[in-house]
């Protein structure tokens, strides 16, 4: 009698996450009409779609398929992946702060985008590749600092806050020093979709597509992590070899993200908290959620900062920052 209970309940459970999932997917869809719609021409559903599914050539088939249209992709693809990066990371570090901005691995994937940026701005196509090393680099200088006969939440807070103050110098630096080349490096360190075309859409889907695989290929481990390490490694997992392993797909993803968007921050944290706190702690459910929801807020971001002072553009970062902030700290408080 047990056993059907536990297994009704279990069902139902499931069955809820799966609603839940398909709503998010729905949000998703929904969130990316809006921002193809939305802008300084408004375009209704029904034509985008007619355009969409059939072409044209007319100046509003132009607005969709050249700006609009891998705007939106580029800011699905940036929410997925930070999204993606930012639960692994939680769970990795057993930390509900832990966040690729917050702990520094933005900030070497951002100091080495800057670097290629500035110093060799006719190598373009290397900004993700270097900005991944950049990330690893500060992955594992966080993680050798914070370790201690294991990681505690404070200490990775501590470690990261001084490694991305570190790195953040280092940027500063190279923007003083070479301050007729600034302004597309101060766009990129705020973090914004402002310009961004088809060429970034085939930088970054490879990477969101091959990173959420590994993600979600790993989301069994992910599970045993949060139990911590001893008992991990009671029930036959590679502890540290899945830990580097999970901050290397975490990374892949952060830098992608970053190469594309600048250093756009807070939707690590955010929306993985949200997910959790509707789909539960099992990564098999919390990885999707937290994908589709990342995708719906950094497209409705986007869409505000877009809109809300028309014809003034804000980049999005400054919207992320303002719902950001006050969650962090709400976080942290908690936690302490």
């Amino acid at each position: 009698m047990n056993s059907r209970l536990a297994g009704t309940v279990w069902g139902t459970r499931k069955i809820r996450r799966m609603l839940l999932l398909s709503l998010f997917a729905a949000m998703a869809v929904v969130t990316a009409l809006l921002s193809i719609a939305k802008g300084a021409v408004y375009i209704g559903p029904g034509a985008i779609w007619h355009i969409i599914f059939t072409g044209g050539t007319d100046s509003l088939s132009q607005v969709i398929w050249n700006i609009r249209l891998p705007r939106t992709l580029v800011g699905a693809l940036v929410g997925w992946n930070l999204a993606l990066s930012g639960a692994i990371l939680q769970a990795v570090m057993r930390n509900p702060l832990a966040d690729p901005h917050i702990i520094g691995i933005s900030a070497g994937a951002g100091l080495a985008g800057v670097a290629v940026m500035i110093l060799f701005p006719h190598l373009e196509v290397l900004i993700t590749p270097v900005a991944f090393i950049g990330a690893m680099a500060a992955a594992v200088a966080i993680y050798s600092l914070a370790w201690k006969g294991g990681i505690r939440p404070v200490r990775m807070i501590l470690a990261g806050v001084a490694v991305s103050a570190f790195l953040g110098s280092g940027i500063s630096a190279l923007m003083i020093f070479y301050s007729d080349r600034v302004h597309g490096a101060l766009m990129w360190m705020v973090g914004g979709l402002s310009a961004r075309s088809w060429p970034h859409v085939e930088i970054i889907w490879p990477y969101a597509l091959f990173g959420g695989i590994l993600a979600y290929w790993g989301a069994a481990r992910l599970n045993l992590l949060q139990l911590g390490d001893d008992t991990a490694r009671g029930l036959g997992l590679q502890v540290e070899a899945n830990r580097t392993f999970l901050t290397a797909v975490a990374a892949l993803l952060a830098a992608s993200a970053v190469s594309v968007a600048g250093l756009l921050g807070f939707v690590g944290l955010i929306v993985p908290h949200a997910a959790r706190l509707l789909v539960g702690s099992d990564y098999r459910y919390l990885l999707p959620a937290s994908a589709l929801l990342g995708m719906s807020v950094v497209m409705g971001s986007d869409t505000l900062a877009r809109t809300i002072l028309a014809p003034v553009e804000l980049p999005v970062g400054i919207i992320m920052a303002f719902a950001g902030a006050p969650f962090f700290l709400y976080l942290l408080r908690r936690e302490m």
